[in-house]
C-alpha cells in the first residue's frame, strides 16, 4: 500500500474530507469570503473572490487536497491538502505536508482544527515518519493551534504560493510517534 495524496474515505465522528472538487468553489467561497479569516495570514486579501481563485486552482492541481464537511450537519467548513510527498529511500526521512487550511470562523475553538489534524495524522503516519507544516510567520493562531498538538518550530523560509509572491512561513514538525 502507497502514500495517496488524496485518499476518499477519512473521516471521523466530527469532520469528512471529501476530495476537492471544480464544483466545490462556491460553498468553499462562501466559507473563504470572510476577511477575519485571513487576518493573520500571509495573503490577508484570500477573501476575494479573484485571489480566492487562484488559491483554488492551486488546490485543484495539488491533487491532493480536501473539502473538509461536518460530519453530522454536512455544513462545508473550510479546506486542506496533503503536498510534497517524500517518499525517500531511507524510511526515516519519508514525509509529507500538511496545509493551505483554512475553517470557517463558526467553527473555531470548537475541536474542528484539532480533528483535522488528527484525522489527517493518522493516515498521514500509515506511509510517513515526519509531517511538516508550512505556517505565516505573522499567523500566530495556527502556531499556537499546532503547538498545542505537539508540532515543533524547526526552521524558517520564504514559501512561494501558489501564483503569488514568496512570504516569511515558519516549519513545523511532528515526527510519527
Amino acid at each position: 500500500m502507497s502514500f495517496n495524496l488524496q485518499p476518499i474515505n477519512l473521516k471521523n465522528e466530527i469532520i469528512q474530507l471529501i476530495p476537492l472538487q471544480e464544483t466545490d468553489f462556491s460553498a468553499l467561497y462562501k466559507v473563504a469570503s470572510d476577511p477575519l479569516v485571513w487576518e493573520q495570514h500571509p495573503n490577508k486579501l484570500r477573501y476575494q473572490r479573484d485571489v480566492f481563485q487562484n488559491y483554488f486552482e492551486g488546490a485543484m492541481l495539488s491533487k491532493g487536497a480536501f473539502l473538509i464537511r461536518d460530519t453530522k450537519t454536512n455544513e462545508v467548513i473550510g479546506c486542506s491538502r496533503y503536498y510534497d510527498f517524500n517518499e525517500n529511500e531511507n524510511s526515516t526521512e519519508t514525509s509529507v505536508l500538511i496545509g493551505y487550511t483554512f475553517i470557517g470562523r463558526n467553527f473555531w475553538g470548537k475541536g474542528y482544527n484539532k480533528a483535522l489534524k488528527k484525522l489527517m495524522l493518522d493516515y498521514a503516519f500509515q506511509f510517513v515518519e515526519k509531517v511538516y507544516f508550512h505556517i505565516g510567520a505573522h499567523n500566530y493562531r495556527s502556531q499556537k493551534a499546532i503547538e498545542k498538538i505537539g508540532a515543533v518550530k524547526v526552521d524558517e523560509f520564504e514559501v512561494e504560493y501558489y501564483g503569488e509572491e514568496s512570504k516569511l512561513n515558519f516549519v513545523y514538525l511532528i515526527t510519527k510517534p
